[in-house]
């Protein structure tokens, strides 16, 4: 295990190195040659890898799906366009699909998408305004002005949104029939077949190496909780996996709420052992107890912070390792046609070695959730090692 973790990590920084290498050189290159000479003709702007990258990684207004050039020299998007309700307090509700934008060249109600090509050309500040949001403006056209009088609240259902609904109502409608199966008797006096046979051993996982060893005789309490946690980060992490979805688990905000939920439920389990042990250690000095209790503390906080980043460093990171090597095609397709297509065999292999590492991945990292929060729950339940060894004891 630890030369493959090895293993991972020196390959991960080979990627990223090349990657940089060849991306940011002829950036910073370009940046230097200064304006177009009089009578030379513009240069073709080449693949940006940065826009693809962030693209399929951050949160949109659409599914995008791929950009068919005309031979016109424009770009025609193929996309899922989604729901856009937005609420001012000056202007009332406002409900269209994102389709009304046209991809940010069109003005709808006195409402803008924004696109990074579009911030770079007004000039907007990027620390204020982002990729794929909305704003109130005042004009019409390609004159509009961004309206800091009108405030605006979106509320659209953006496609993280809408994928997360839709994992959420298969993987509740799956349920529903095994359970119904379940009362008919199906899996109980015979053997499970179809998804009974596929999720009960998943389930029986959880509880016989997540729950029973963490929570001792308390575990059917928690289990459902870990059980959901566990098959709703499972199911948004496999529909991350599919071409043209959208990357839930990667989204800070998604982790962050699984975080907080987490941390309620450590607190609401926790008693006065466990305070106690925070704030007055048992059996160290005076002088030690002033380091250690404002660490213990900040523990209570550091324990769903690290939940929350390690869901969604590891869900992030993945998919920019495949975006990045698919995208190594193209750059060098760019720099020769030939050197483009010798390039595409071991993109292509070592593509679908780390797709077939993520689906791995994706697995353990609901195990991984569920697993920590398990931990945590017993350590703020019990507050005491030995308790905790003679409540695992008593449930086995």
């Amino acid at each position: 295990m630890g030369m493959m973790n090895s293993f991972t990590k020196s390959f991960t920084v080979a990627v990223f190195s090349v990657f940089s290498l060849l991306i940011f050189t002829p950036v910073s290159a370009q940046h230097g040659e200064g304006e177009t000479p009089a009578g030379a003709e513009p240069k073709k702007e080449g693949f940006n890898a940065k826009e693809v990258i962030f693209g399929h990684v951050l949160n949109s207004h659409d599914f995008h799906f791929l950009d068919i050039k005309q031979k016109d020299g424009s770009v025609h998007p193929i996309a899922l366009p989604l729901p856009v309700i937005l609420y001012s307090p000056q202007r009332g509700l406002t409900t269209c699909m994102s389709s009304a934008f046209e991809h940010g060249h069109k003005v709808y109600n006195g409402y803008a998408l924004l696109t990074d090509e579009i911030i770079a050309e007004k000039g907007l500040d990027p620390k204020k305004y982002s990729n794929q949001q909305i704003v109130p403006v005042k004009g019409e056209g390609h004159e509009w002005e961004i309206d800091e009088a009108v405030k605006v609240y979106d509320i659209s259902l953006t496609r993280n949104v809408v994928q997360m609904l839709i994992g959420l109502i298969i993987f509740v409608w799956i349920m529903l029939r095994i359970a119904a199966k379940y009362k008919k008797g199906e899996g109980v006096v015979t053997a499970p077949k179809g998804a009974q046979g596929f999720f009960e051993p998943i389930i029986t996982f959880v509880r016989d190496e997540v729950a029973k060893p963490n929570l001792g005789t308390k575990y059917e309490s928690y289990l459902p909780y870990l059980l959901t946690v566990f098959f709703f980060i499972l199911i948004n992490n496999v529909f991350g996996l599919i071409p043209g979805s959208a990357n839930v688990t990667g989204n800070i905000a998604f982790t962050v709420v699984l975080g907080l939920i987490s941390f309620v439920v450590i607190l609401a389990s926790s008693n006065k052992h466990y305070w106690g042990h925070i704030f007055n250690p048992p059996g160290i000095p005076f002088g030690v107890k002033l380091i250690l209790v404002p660490v213990e503390f900040l523990g209570v906080f550091i324990k769903p912070m690290a939940l929350i980043i390690r869901l969604f460093a590891n869900m992030v990171a993945g998919h920019i390792i495949i975006i990045c090597l698919v995208s190594l095609i193209f750059i060098f397709g760019k720099l020769s046609p030939a050197i483009g297509w010798g390039v595409s065999p071991v993109s292509i292999g070592f593509t679908i070695f780390i797709y077939f590492i993520e689906v791995l991945v994706a697995f353990i990292q609901a195990f991984i959730f569920a697993m920590l929060t398990a931990v945590f729950i017993g350590q703020a339940r019990e507050g005491s090692h030995d308790d905790h060894h003679g409540d695992v004891a008593a449930a086995h």
